[in-house]
């Protein structure tokens, strides 16, 4: 079975040492819609320690081949402020079995869609880190961490930002042996919980995928015989359930 398209996954990264606090950040992917100029993403700390956590953005640039890498966001031509993504606060100091939440705001240009790349990570205070806690309180939670040993995970998400005039225009090619939606739109289409299930037992499946399929690319699979295919297919708010047959 081929698949094309966009598949981000989740992006973990760890810091070994001894610390009470477990962050959650909810969904992976999140999208900012063409009417909506921020974003409201909560940060829940279920763990028995204070959660100092900073936020980083990247840009992600998709070049010409596929391929694509992240960059630090810009800085507007005229030197009025960012160009791309930004946190605020980026600092955020999460309470145990509490949550706080950082406002993502698009900053310059918005003809095409863009993706960014949002870590949050969870430090231990120091003062660079410009977090508003005294030399007292900083130390006083670091002896806080001194007892048994856990470790403190940070994770990336990926944040879609709709143009400004985004237009949905999905093509359907649904041929006996192949399904092949193209998007032919400018923003991003999702293929959610897509299943490849048995026609004769319903419980025999693969496992749930998601898709991203970005405007000019495809995604398709090759049907097999006996196999029935479900997903939702989503368009900004507008969202379909297919079941897609094979005999």
């Amino acid at each position: 079975m081929r698949r094309l398209g966009l598949m981000v996954g989740l992006s973990v990264c760890s810091l070994a040492i001894q610390a009470g606090p477990q962050i959650n950040v909810g969904t992976v992917y999140d999208y900012l819609d063409a009417d909506k100029s921020t974003y409201l993403k909560r940060v829940f700390n279920s763990g028995d320690s204070t959660a100092f956590v900073k936020v980083n953005i990247l840009e992600i640039i998709y070049d010409a081949d596929g391929s694509h890498r992240e960059v630090p966001v810009k800085v507007q031509a005229n030197d009025t402020g960012r160009d791309g993504l930004m946190a605020s606060p980026a600092r955020l100091i999460v309470p145990a079995k509490g949550m706080q939440g950082t406002r993502l705001l698009l900053m310059g240009n918005r003809d095409t869609e863009r993706y960014f790349r949002v870590r949050f990570i969870p430090v231990v205070p120091e003062k660079e880190d410009e977090f508003a806690v005294s030399g007292e309180e900083r130390e006083a939670y670091k002896e806080t961490l001194t007892a048994g040993v856990n470790v403190m995970t940070g994770f990336g998400t990926v944040f879609f930002v709709r143009p400004t005039n985004a237009r949905f225009d999905s093509v359907v090619e649904d041929s006996a042996g192949t399904y092949r939606l193209r998007n032919n739109g400018n923003t991003v289409v999702v293929i959610d919980e897509f299943r490849n299930c048995s026609l004769k037992k319903e419980t025999e499946c693969e496992p749930t995928t998601k898709h991203h399929v970005l405007a000019g690319k495809t995604f398709e699979f090759d049907k097999q015989p006996g196999r029935e295919y479900r997903f939702k297919l989503i368009e900004g708010s507008a969202k379909k359930t297919l079941r897609i047959a094979s005999q």
